[in-house]
């Protein structure tokens, strides 16, 4: 008898697979960042949603094509399980949250929870693979 194969449960046109990827809490802050994004309410974002978000955000002069260049990284409607995806190809070799947290302590010995914009420009201009100034 041949063996029982898994079947993949399809999600909104993507697998269920996506959901692996990330921890039940960190869905819930997809889901959340998605239903603000999510302006219209309809479980699609659109370009439309994506100037409201904007606007929101105190940003209003956001020009069409940046809006297209946005809506175009996604192959179709953007529902929930394909922001997930999407923002789970983003993250793929990305380092784990407590690296990235560690790596902004050093920027930040004081511990309030900013980096000084000198002590940036600084470090950018100066170390390693070296921006120049109006970079």
């Amino acid at each position: 008898m041949a063996p029982k194969r898994a079947k993949r449960r399809t999600v909104e046109g993507g697998s269920s697979s996506v959901f692996s990827m990330f921890d039940q809490t960190q869905i819930q802050e997809f889901k959340e960042a998605f239903t603000v994004i999510d302006q219209n309410r309809d479980g699609i974002i659109d370009k439309e949603d994506l100037r409201d978000t904007f606007a929101a955000m105190g940003r209003l002069n956001v020009k069409n094509e940046e809006l297209d260049a946005m809506m175009k990284e996604a192959s179709g409607p953007i529902n929930f399980t394909v922001f997930l995806t999407m923002f789970g190809e983003k993250l793929k070799g990305a380092d784990p949250e407590d690296v990235i947290t560690g790596a902004f302590k050093v920027l930040d010995p004081e511990g309030k929870g900013t980096i000084k914009k000198k002590f940036l420009e600084e470090l950018l201009t100066t170390q390693c693979d070296r921006f120049s100034q109006e970079e």
